[in-house]
Order: structure tokens, then sequence, then C-alpha cells
């Protein structure tokens, strides 16, 4: 999602792009989109796709806006709702399936023309003073200003340029599935931190919700191996009927949990963003928000050094745009590992403290705003796109 993203911002800021993508674009919607994959669009990252010219097609497809995030300790009293009528915007973000987010920024780079080398692998790559030459598994090379690594959390181009990852092993699996509850979920985002891990439930646009439930890998196996009727009794009960009954069941996928941190994000003429450059646990379901704004970051600081007629593939460039996202992007990741580290926990003094901490923050208006804006993509120096001016 944040490579094609970026490639398409890039297009419409008239750069020639080749956008290397190993599965190939995906040209039309699969008859069912509902997948239990789903991610969680701020504010900021609606204005990035829309400005991509994606936004306009996700919507045509159905997507789901909530106005309320609820969040509870199932440990203590604790609880914090945030209410988007109280922060004066219509919405705290959107719920939405990452193959349709693919399929209409993929539309947009068929419509844009952009040069796509599809079920292609990368073999080699080397960079001087003008230009980096990437070699192909076919034998052909592609030559650019700028290399970007836009290729997860596995990166190849991370590897190749030999950036050191930091990597936080924690032996835990967040599992996914599509869910009819037996309540509305009225358009809120609901978590509840449990000792084993945190459990989300996100409201989908036909009624359902999509649950992101992380967890101890010995738990998940065990949920993953139950039979449909098993597994909706345990959900209901470990997520307190908040939503009722379960009343259908989606396929499950698990998928491991590893967030982990790049030491550096360029190389000689190439540079990295989104899960390439960083990982963060999927709790406050930040992890793709923190890619598209690298990637709008990315593109405008490429363009003030073209307007300015400085090289744009140089170190002093990048270096800009690392300096930029690189401190937002750590403090991001040390504290949702924090925050996942103090709910991992039953210990009784610890629990009453969280309690504490997550009431006074719902009480102490200016903090508990600053919170809500932060989780929108909305606060700090964030990219141009992201205040929806295009200038």
């Amino acid at each position: 999602m944040v490579g094609a993203a970026l490639a398409q911002l890039l297009a419409r800021a008239d750069f020639s792009v080749a956008l290397l993508e190993r599965a190939g674009l995906v040209r039309e919607l699969p008859r069912s989109v509902h997948h239990a994959r789903v991610s969680a669009i701020n504010l900021g990252s609606e204005r990035i796709l829309t400005a991509a010219g994606a936004w306009r097609t996700i919507e045509t497809h159905g997507v789901a806006p909530y106005i309320r995030m609820f969040v509870w300790d199932a440990n203590s009293n604790g609880r914090i709702e945030f209410d988007s009528a109280e922060l004066g915007v219509a919405h705290l973000g959107t719920i939405v399936e990452n193959g349709l987010v693919v399929f209409a920024l993929h539309k947009e780079l068929l419509a844009a023309g952009v040069q796509v080398l599809e079920n292609s692998e990368p073999a080699g790559v080397e960079a001087d003073r003008d230009r980096v030459t990437l070699t192909l598994n076919s034998g052909e090379s592609v030559q650019a200003k700028v290399l970007v690594g836009a290729d997860g959390s596995g990166s190849w181009v991370r590897r190749e340029l030999g950036i050191v990852c930091e990597s936080r092993g924690i032996d835990q699996l967040a599992l996914s599935a599509r869910v009819g509850t037996e309540l509305d979920h009225r358009q809120t985002a609901w978590q509840k931190f449990l000792a084993t891990g945190p459990l989300a439930f996100l409201p989908l646009s036909n009624g359902e919700c999509s649950i992101v439930w992380s967890c101890e890998r010995e738990l998940a196996n065990d949920l993953m191996a139950m039979d449909d009727a098993e597994f909706s009794k345990e959900l209901a009960h470990a997520f307190s009927y908040r939503l009722g009954e379960i009343t259908s069941v989606g396929p499950r996928q698990a998928y491991a949990l590893a967030p982990s941190l790049a030491h550096t994000y360029i190389g000689n003429r190439a540079v990295l963003v989104g899960d390439s450059a960083h990982v963060v646990h999927p709790l406050a379901g930040q992890g793709v928000n923190l890619g598209f704004a690298d990637a709008a970051a990315l593109v405008q600081v490429l363009v003030d050094a073209r307007a300015g007629k400085r090289n744009f593939g140089g170190k002093p460039t990048l270096r800009r745009y690392e300096r930029w996202r690189k401190g937002d992007n750590m403090v991001m990741y040390h504290a949702f590992n924090g925050i996942e580290k103090l709910f991992h926990t039953e210990r009784e003094s610890v629990c009453r403290i969280r309690g504490l901490g997550l009431a006074l923050t719902d009480r102490i208006g200016p903090l508990k705003s600053a919170f809500a804006t932060k989780a929108m993509g909305l606060s700090g120096e964030f990219p141009r796109i992201m205040s929806g001016r295009a200038d």
C-alpha cells in the first residue's frame, strides 16, 4: 500500500517513476473484497490517498468511518473514550480492507501510465555519484536517481544496503477475522486490553466487525485450531460480551508480531519508507498510517529539492527526510512497545497505576485531545498533503 501510494504521488508530482511489483498489479477487484486484513486509515492518510486519486474508488466500494473509540482495561477500572463530535471532526478514521486500498492505488497507477515492472524480483543494486542501478532476476536493469525500498518488514533493499535493523522479538501472533455480532457496533472502534494482549473490534460497513487479537503464540495456535462455534464462544467471553454473542465467523488468519526499527533510513541514493524502515505493534492501528506519512514526507522533500535545483537524490536531501520522519517513528515504536509491556501483566500494583492513567487521561480534556489529534495524523510537523493543501 505504501509503495503504491508513493509511486502515484511521485507521478502526480511529475517525477518519472518505475515500480517493481513482485506480485503484479491488481487490475480487477475480486468479487468479494471482504478479507480479514483491514487497516484503520486516519484522517491524515485519508488526505494522502485523496491526493493520490485513490480515495474516490475506495469510497465507491464501501468504507466504514468510525466516530467513536472506546478502550478499556480488563484488570482495572481504567477506560477512555474518544468522540468525533467532541473533537470537531466528522469521524476519527475509516476501516478499509487492505485489498481495496491496493486495488484503488493500482487503478490510479495504470491510469497515470506509471512504468510497472510486474512479476519481477530484484537481484542486485549498485550506486555511484549520479545514479543507482537495480538489476532484476530477468537480467534487465533499471537506472534512477533514487531507489526507494517500500518492500516490507523483510526488506530486500534494506539488506542490500547493509542497514542494521533493531527487532524486538515477542512471541506473539495477531489473529484476524471478520465476525458478526449480536449487537450493533455503533460506528465505534473497540479495544480491550487483556493480560495476554489487546483485542480490537473494528466496525465494517456491512455491520460486521474485523477483529485483531494479539496474544501469545500458544494461545493463538489454540484459537486457530478451534471450530467456529468454539472460537465464537471464546471470543465473546474474552470481549466481555460488549457486543453480545458472536453470530458468525469468517476465515481466520494469524501473523507474527515483530516490531522493528532500522538504524538509518538512507543509503547511497537509496531510502526506506513504511515497514522496511519501521514496524510497530498493531495495538493502536498506526502502522500503515506511519508509512503513508513517510511517503508524503519523502515526496515533499524531493519536490522541494527539485524546485530549489538541488540534487534530489543526494544524501543531504534524503537526510532531510530521515530527520523529519525517524524521530516521530522512533517515538511511536518505543511508545507502543512500552504500552504493550505495561498492559501485559496482571500485577495488582501495575493494574492500579495504568487504570488511574487511563481514567485521568479521559478526564483531562487537553491531554485527551492531544492523544486524539496525534492518532488522527494531524499533529506535529506533517506534510503539506496531510493538511489538505497540494502546494
